[in-house]
């Protein structure tokens, strides 16, 4: 490899990462603000713009499901196209390329027909009424054909960033979010196509993403190099990828589910204020998330690269500042939630009963928010360094085995408010996932650095 092309292996790994780094978490926080900007327009709709918001918000989870199958393919091709940039075996990187970008069109396809024909069922089963159902499915409709464009952008992407690329991975998400931001307003109002302009306006702007992306990756700056003879897909080659996205898989489609549960049960013990407490506390955590998955994004290409080029004392370098950057973050962040709640509370809402009742609910929910960074730095070192196995049963842990069940459970094992039993799931579940994941991370890192010395 060039020596102009190695800066992930010698360039200095903290000034490296925060390069790398300060992107992503850019680019994270570029995507949900345009995703706010979005529902805000849909929102304003004259005389229906409730129930066109409700309407839409009900794809969410099949939007969120879209997104999984992105990271099914991208998340798990990308490090492992890293890793082999390290060995310095660029053959192989452009065949995990080649192949990652032919199963996603193939996904696509999938995804856009069953999309078509089935998602009037879909979006009932999650909550659509006779009085939204028909915004849901105005919506769907055209954003399932534009299901490749999505695809594509957000998995393709990802071998941007994952070759040190972070800025033009950022201008990906940028020129969407800008151009997102623009048409909305012009065909929704406009041109009076109400969420059919809100999804067609969605729909091109991911179009000019994947151009963007596509275009690069076929260009002269890029390593890795999408080419004709690598599009074969070989078993070899794909399912390690897939094996290993499929932990991000489970965390981001697994969403959908546990919201439902969440909303549920708080319906069953709170009422209506808990579920829109609800709303408020996941929307704080999801934005606290960001900057984590950012950073996250961020040290891989480099943990990945070192890896693969068994480069001991870097990959040692880069996880600690990972995870003293991530811990640190996290701890901050959960200060400020414990001493100003209703700051964050007031960024959602202004009625004051729920707003009354959100600031204690989210002292309870966010209670092991300053553990999380340590969650978040353990499962991208999975991640980065191919260990499949590892990453899906933190995820599936978490998850699955811990919050679901706890969700239903604790209302009947504590005394006292089973509302706020509901909310402690959250807490308890992270408690005990932290604790899983460091004992796991300690012994798999141990190895990892045992091998990266012979």
């Amino acid at each position: 490899m060039n020596k102009d092309k190695d800066f992930l292996g010698t360039e200095p790994v903290g000034k490296l990462m925060f390069r790398l780094a300060l992107p992503t978490i850019t680019a994270q926080l570029i995507n949900m603000l345009y995703n706010i900007i979005d529902r805000i327009y849909i929102g304003h709709i004259p005389g229906n713009g409730a129930l066109a918001l409700t309407g839409v918000g009900v794809c969410m989870p099949l939007i969120m499901i879209i997104s999984a199958f992105a990271a099914l393919v991208g998340g798990g091709g990308a490090p492992h196209a890293s890793i082999a940039m390290g060995k310095n075996d660029l053959n192989t990187a452009e065949h995990i390329l080649g192949n990652c970008f032919f199963l996603q069109i193939l996904i696509s396809i999938i995804l856009t027909v069953i999309l078509l024909f089935g998602n009037r069922t879909f979006l009932l089963a999650f909550g659509a009424s006779e009085n939204t159902i028909e915004y849901a499915v105005n919506y769907m409709n055209i954003y399932a054909v534009g299901t490749i464009f999505v695809q594509l952008t957000l998995g393709m992407n990802m071998f941007i960033t994952t070759q040190g690329f972070a800025k033009t991975g950022m201008l990906s998400v940028l020129i969407g979010a800008v151009m997102n931001i623009v048409l909305d307003p012009l065909f929704i109002f406009a041109f009076h196509l109400g969420v059919r302009g809100a999804a067609l306006a969605t729909i091109l702007s991911q179009a000019v993403s994947c151009i963007w992306v596509l275009s690069f990756l076929c260009g002269k700056k890029t390593i890795l190099h999408i080419r004709k003879k690598n599009l074969i897909l070989k078993p070899e080659i794909i399912l390690p990828c897939v094996a290993l996205g499929l932990a991000t898989f489970i965390m981001q489609a697994s969403e959908s589910i546990i919201s439902v549960c969440f909303n549920s049960s708080l319906l069953k013990y709170g009422g209506d204020i808990a579920v829109g407490a609800m709303t408020i506390l996941t929307s704080v955590m999801q934005f606290a998330m960001l900057p984590l998955q950012g950073l996250g994004q961020g040290a891989q290409p480099v943990l990945s690269y070192n890896y693969g080029a068994k480069n001991r004392d870097r990959v040692k370098k880069a996880f600690k500042l990972l995870l003293t950057a991530s811990l640190c973050y996290s701890t901050i962040l959960w200060a400020f939630i414990m001493l100003f709640p209703q700051v964050f509370a007031e960024m959602f809402t202004s009625d004051s009963a729920l707003l009354g009742f959100t600031k204690s609910a989210l002292r309870i929910y966010c209670a092991c928010l300053l553990l999380f960074g340590i969650q978040i730095a353990c499962q991208m070192a999975f991640t980065s360094f191919g260990k499949a196995k590892a990453s899906i049963a933190v995820a599936v842990t978490r998850k699955f085995i811990l919050l679901l069940p706890l969700i239903y459970l604790l209302p009947h094992i504590l005394t006292g408010n089973k509302t706020n039993a509901v909310y402690m799931a959250e807490p308890i579940a992270d408690f005990l996932a932290v604790s899983f994941t460091t004992v796991l991370f300690t012994f798999q890192f141990r190895k990892v650095l045992k091998e990266l010395e012979g």
